[in-house]
């Protein structure tokens, strides 16, 4: 617990590095996109709605859907779930649980860091992730876009490319922390003795989107990611084939969701270049992390 309260205490300040180095101001109204802190039930999570609702975490994540003209209204929740560690979208509203939240920081306060990430990363990375991965199948329902394949990849997939629009170190540490969370679950399931009905799911097993992640992002930059390969996270033979995956999801970002962008806002973010690096205040940890 103390370690999870030190996370708490340092997780204002690192969501507000990384957000705002990416989107700059969060604009006060946007379009069709409607946002709700809902205070918790459980006094355990008051702590994670006082940061979040700080740093305005939910304003950031409605500013990358900015240059999206969406048909109708798009509520993005931030709220309790009745012990439910879960996040969804349904009936154009995106809900991220706080006990979700709070999973990915014990995670975090748990493994020791990887990939030279912080433990602050470590909770940056599937954060972000978890947001633009249900604001994927937000898109694909209300501007009606065609998947051909699992949904869930194709969220999965809209989530990693969106977090490449980053800076390069940004972009680098949110990629490979979402990297690590599926590692954490895939080395949890594969200590248990699991049924064939595990596979079952509509999502990828951890394994698989552990993968799939580092050759997105492999794909789009090969020298940032030249160490995944060369450590051997990165299987050679796959790695052969991630500029080309790389180039399909994107393609399909382009021809498909390009023509929702509003061209002068994206256009004004480009020439704001809201997506250099910002400087960063570093995050001071108590005595004992």
């Amino acid at each position: 617990m103390p370690r999870l309260r030190t996370l708490l205490i340092a997780l204002p300040l690192v969501l507000l590095s990384v957000v705002s180095a990416a989107l700059g101001a969060a604009p006060q109204n946007i379009g069709r996109v409607r946002i709700e802190y809902v205070p918790p039930a459980d006094s355990a999570h008051q702590p994670i709605y006082d940061a979040a609702k700080k740093v305005r975490v939910l304003e950031y994540v409605k500013s990358a859907l900015i240059e999206i003209r969406l048909p109708r209204v798009l509520w993005i929740k931030l709220t309790g779930c009745d012990g439910e560690a879960n996040a969804s979208y349904e009936n154009y509203v995106i809900t991220v649980c706080y006990e979700y939240v709070e999973e990915i920081i014990n995670h975090a306060a748990e493994q020791p860091p990887v990939w030279s990430l912080t433990q602050t990363d470590s909770v940056a990375g599937p954060l972000m992730d978890v947001f633009m991965h249900e604001a994927g199948h937000a898109l694909f329902d209300m501007l009606s876009i065609p998947v051909l394949g699992r949904e869930e990849d194709a969220a999965d997939q809209f989530a990693a490319l969106t977090m490449l629009q980053f800076d390069k170190q940004r972009a680098r540490k949110l990629i490979l922390a979402t990297a690590n969370q599926y590692a954490i679950e895939m080395m949890r399931q594969l200590k248990n003795n699991l049924p064939g009905s595990t596979f079952a799911g509509t999502h990828g097993h951890p394994a698989q989107r552990f993968f799939n992640i580092l050759c997105t992002a492999y794909g789009a930059d090969s020298k940032l990611f030249a160490d995944l390969v060369d450590r051997g996270y990165l299987p050679e033979d796959r790695a052969e084939e991630c500029k080309a995956e790389y180039e399909q999801v994107r393609n399909a970002f382009a021809k498909l969701v390009g023509p929702f962008v509003d061209k002068r806002k994206e256009a004004r973010r480009l020439k704001k270049k809201q997506f250099r690096p910002a400087r960063e205040r570093p995050v001071r940890w108590h005595e004992g992390q």
